[in-house]
């Protein structure tokens, strides 16, 4: 009976008026108000931060410390209009952080360029697909050089010494290029993510 109740309490609060009501409640300490905003958004928030990182557990540890945060700052949530907007705008820049954290690993960019196709999802496919498109306006714009080394190694297949060899330049000088260039890949990929992530 009463979770029942407790559905019914949800779906009533969850309409444009009684969700902002719910939210004013929350920002003055009531920790019901809280609750079912919690009960409301958490499995569809986890859901969301699971879609971009494969990974249920971490999702929901994310999604736990996204509330706690909200919690803690409730005071200044009185004004929010869309609870929902607010929430997946927040966890977008959890996403960001966590794959910017992620991402000091350069082969994790190399991952996601060259993922065997049929692997992924059509959502995946899409997104994979605008990512290239970032990706290959990128390294066009690259200095010559360095986008030279980047195709060389990348799409050639060159080891880092045939790179110098060919270019007459130091193997230091070719490592140089290629970590500069994944750094900013890295970036690429975050900023993927926030453009078509919403």
């Amino acid at each position: 009976m009463k979770n029942k109740t407790t559905t019914h309490l949800i779906n009533v609060l969850m309409t444009d008026t009684e969700e902002i009501q719910c939210i004013k409640a929350f920002a003055q300490g009531n920790t019901r108000a809280f609750e079912l905003l919690f009960l409301n958004y958490q499995p569809k928030l986890v859901a969301f931060i699971d879609g971009f990182i494969k990974d249920t557990e971490e999702a929901r540890d994310m999604s736990q410390d996204i509330f706690m945060r909200l919690w803690e700052r409730r005071e200044t949530c009185s004004e929010i209009r869309s609870f929902k907007a607010f929430l997946f705008k927040t966890a977008k820049f959890s996403i960001y952080n966590y794959y910017d954290h992620q991402l000091v690993n350069s082969k994790f960019v190399e991952q996601m360029l060259y993922t065997p196709e049929g692997t992924v999802s059509a959502d995946e496919s899409l997104f994979a697909k605008e990512l290239q498109k970032l990706i290959d306006h990128t390294v066009k714009n690259m200095p010559e050089q360095r986008r030279r080394v980047f195709e060389m190694s990348r799409e050639e297949g060159l080891s880092n010494d045939e790179i110098a060899q060919l270019l007459g330049i130091s193997k230091r000088t070719v490592e140089n290029h290629i970590t500069t260039a994944l750094a900013t890949l890295r970036k690429i990929t975050v900023l993927a993510i926030l453009l078509f992530g919403c």
